[in-house]
């Protein structure tokens, strides 16, 4: 089961990650230039794009987890799961016509 997150430690952690977040992006931006020339080496450097994707999109993703958190909009789950009811399936009969 997932822990249910107060609202302070949504504000918190939305904080944190908006910190982060903040860093992140400033620092792609103010670095454009090298980050370009690294990625652009190829070879092993092919990944690092990929790997910087999955960085902001943690961060940001974490900051806008907590900010809905914080506002106190959560997901509406279900409380019983629903199960489909099985149904017959007609059988299938060979006939031979003699």
């Amino acid at each position: 089961m997932a822990q249910e997150v107060t609202k302070k430690q949504a504000l918190l952690k939305m904080i944190g990650f908006g910190v982060a977040s903040a860093a992140v992006y400033g620092a792609v931006f103010q670095h454009a230039n090298a980050i370009t020339e690294l990625f652009a080496r190829g070879g092993v450097y092919a990944a690092a794009p990929i790997a910087t994707v999955f960085l902001v999109s943690y961060v940001h993703g974490g900051f806008a987890s907590n900010l809905w958190s914080a506002l106190g909009i959560t997901a509406n789950v279900p409380s019983k799961t629903v199960q489909a009811t099985k149904t017959k399936r007609p059988e299938v009969r060979a006939t031979l016509n003699a």
